[in-house]
């Protein structure tokens, strides 16, 4: 397992019940990591919180955001902070224990010699613990149907635990962002897929949050319907995206 410090960016909205418990247990899983909160303004307090708990902590920073909320824009700000700190790679994960922090190892292992790395619900081994029918249905047709616009041949695009080597950071973010909400995880490893960066898929189990509610919102679906046809058509990333992998 590669030493490097690696960044591991959490976006948190109202984690108030979760982050005094999943920053401990993240950084005795990989003590080589840095973990980078990136907070939208919570009204709960989340990021005053956190900084209180860990303070004494160097490896723990928050990022508090004060524009527009939208989960895609906390993940590109964590990708610029990374950027511009020099980290070779990041990692990105929920904050509500739905993605396990035991798996992290697993995840950064293959980025020695993978640009993407996603931990996939729907690979071989790949699980989903605690969802009711239709959410497995909605999930796993979400991915069909990213697929059949965009040909993007990846099982779980809509994955959001992953690990980007710094090569596909500078990839993703080279051009402008168009999604604002969930859909950012469909944009992020298509641009990585049309630039032929190496993608590899390994098995996880999904388990749904402990703590606090879902923040998908009607907004947030409709974005997530109509980002698959702009990418399709954008003019920006022309690559031959064929270098995808499941373990």
């Amino acid at each position: 397992m590669t030493k490097e410090r690696t960044l591991i960016i959490i976006p948190t909205y109202n984690e108030r019940d979760n982050v005094a418990t999943l920053i401990p247990q993240i950084l005795d899983v990989v003590p080589y990591s840095d973990i980078l909160l990136v907070d939208d303004n919570s009204p709960d307090g989340t990021a005053d919180y956190a900084e209180e708990l860990f303070a004494a902590e160097h490896r723990f920073a928050v990022l508090r955001r004060k524009g527009p909320r939208g989960l895609g824009r906390s993940y590109a700000d964590g990708y610029r902070y990374a950027l511009g700190r020099g980290y070779p790679r990041l990692v990105q994960m929920d904050a509500d224990f739905s993605h396990d922090p035991n798996s992290l190892p697993d995840l950064i292992k293959p980025s020695e010699t993978n640009d993407v790395v996603i931990g996939s619900r729907y690979c071989e081994g790949g699980m989903v613990d605690n969802w009711p029918l239709h959410r497995r249905f909605l999930s796993r047709f979400a991915n069909q149907y990213v697929y059949s616009i965009t040909g993007l041949n990846v099982r779980d695009a809509t994955s959001g635990f992953r690990c980007f080597s710094r090569k596909a950071l500078e990839s993703i973010m080279k051009d402008s962002i168009l999604a604002e909400g969930y859909a950012f995880q469909v944009e992020t490893v298509y641009k990585a897929f049309k630039d032929a960066l190496s993608i590899v898929e390994i098995p996880i189990t999904f388990v749904d949050r402990r703590q606090g509610r879902s923040k998908i919102s009607r907004k947030v679906i409709m974005e997530s319907m109509i980002i698959p046809w702009r990418l399709r058509f954008d003019n920006h990333s022309n690559g031959e995206g064929d270098r995808v992998n499941s373990n």
